[in-house]
């Protein structure tokens, strides 16, 4: 069967780096990547970590119904899920995996509602996910305070999900990560709210 699997979170969360050791822990997952107008930042790979386009690409391909989802979270700074990664990777009898913003995920969720499952990652408290945000160093003040108070409204979408994993102690956290992806990709039953 195919199957998605969707992490979520706010930024700082930690998803990212769950994602990560789940694709290094299960052969058959694959990660699905998302495209973005935002610009690229030091280290990231095109076709690796987003796919890279200019705005006016992105809104072409969102008038031809390219896209599964996708969220202009900031003034011209669109992100999405193409429809083409992810048949891509099915057709390589892939599962994919998704890290991706709240919406998003809800959107996946509501298209394939059969084939996913969603954890939603949530940070011990929100001091502590800003304070991680801050701790980045990898934005303007200006920016840096509109992520934060987009982290606080994306908390309050905790319920919308499958499964809520706390991220406190990261090791905890990927261990309940990997047997959350395990039984999901064993079809074995999965502790949902």
């Amino acid at each position: 069967m195919e199957k998605l699997i969707v992490f979520t979170a706010p930024s700082g969360a930690g998803k990212t780096t769950i994602v990560r050791s789940l694709l290094n822990t299960f052969d058959n997952l694959a990660f699905s990547v998302s495209a973005t107008t935002r610009a690229k930042r030091d280290g990231e790979v095109h076709g690796r970590d987003y796919y890279f386009i200019g705005v006016n690409e992105f809104k072409s391909l969102m008038q031809v119904n390219a896209f599964l989802e996708w969220e202009e979270v900031y003034e011209n700074q669109f992100y999405g899920t193409l429809k083409s990664e992810v048949e891509r990777l099915w057709k390589e009898g892939k599962c994919v995996i998704f890290d991706i913003d709240v919406k998003g995920a809800l959107n996946i969720k509501k298209a394939y509602p059969a084939e996913t499952l969603t954890v939603f990652v949530k940070p011990p408290s929100p001091e502590i996910l800003f304070e991680r945000l801050r701790n980045r160093k990898s934005e303007s003040e200006e920016s840096l305070q509109k992520r934060i108070n987009r982290a606080a409204f994306e908390l309050t979408f905790e319920k919308h999900f499958d499964i809520v994993l706390v991220n406190d102690v990261l090791e905890d956290a990927l261990k309940n990560a990997t047997d959350i992806a395990e039984r999901w990709l064993n079809d074995s039953e999965i502790p949902t709210k």
